[in-house]
């Protein structure tokens, strides 16, 4: 099931759908060296005016929709840098554009954009998103889904349910799409991301969404996962003790031997 090519995409994201009721569908995001390799997609669509890359993905994972695009579809100059389909201008580099915006000074701004992980420019000209269950992308290079706070903690533990490592995130502030998508394409690892302002602007993101990119070759690892929670009674929603009752018994649910060696002694 790890062998890419072997991957059931329908069925992998109906399983993290399911297990974790999450309201909106996984999206793959795939980079791709031309535009012509990206138009062989099936059913691919193309933006019909300049756009965000959050209101992409917001067409791709509430929509359901599979979108293309290339650097000039995006406004803004900042977008097509995260996902290395454009060089970064040098005055967003040096700080100006952001300078008494999101930065007092110009210094702070500078290193911001220093700060985002970017895929390198060059090789890839243009990308696509699309919902993972559709299996239009086969392979995506990085799966995006959003989910509440319980939700990604949750699809943390299942990835630590078998070969234990702890993760560790970033929040670069604003273009926090960084944080996910291009992070974990870089360093091929899970990236959990608060969103950023941009993308709650733009891409309607809830205030009680995160989101998670992670490589494919994760799903069924982080799946494995969440059923040995599940059959553990450690499954989403969580449900809630009383804050004030004796958390004995929801205790010696999940750690039975330990609650009677404290009644013991």
């Amino acid at each position: 099931m790890e062998d890419k090519a072997a991957m059931n995409w329908k069925e992998l994201s109906s399983m993290l759908e399911g297990m974790l009721r999450l309201r909106t569908l996984p999206i793959g995001i795939k980079l791709f060296e031309s535009e012509e390799e990206m138009m062989k997609v099936p059913r691919i669509r193309r933006l019909q005016g300049k756009a965000t890359m959050c209101q992409v993905i917001y067409q791709a994972r509430r929509i359901g929709w599979t979108l293309g695009v290339v650097a000039d579809d995006f406004v803004g100059g900042n977008c097509a840098t995260v996902i290395g389909l454009a060089t970064p201008a040098p005055d967003l580099m040096d700080g100006t554009r952001l300078t008494g915006v999101w930065f007092k000074e110009k210094a702070d701004a500078a290193k911001h954009q220093q700060a985002i992980p970017r895929v390198s420019a060059g090789k890839y000209h243009a990308a696509a998103f699309s919902p993972l269950g559709s299996g239009r992308l086969d392979p995506p290079d990085t799966v995006l889904l959003f989910g509440n706070p319980a939700q990604i903690i949750l699809l943390i533990n299942g990835l630590q349910w078998k070969d234990y490592e702890r993760y560790e995130f970033f929040c670069v502030g604003e273009t926090a799409c960084s944080d996910s998508i291009s992070q974990s394409i870089l360093s091929d690892k899970p990236a959990a991301a608060i969103p950023c302002y941009g993308e709650r602007r733009y891409g309607h993101v809830a205030d009680d969404e995160m989101l998670m990119a992670l490589p494919p070759r994760f799903l069924p690892k982080a799946i494995e996962g969440l059923q040995g929670l599940a059959k553990a009674g450690l499954k989403y929603p969580i449900p809630l003790w009383g804050a004030q009752a004796d958390p004995s018994a929801g205790l010696a649910f999940s750690y039975p031997d330990g609650e009677k060696d404290k009644k013991k002694g």
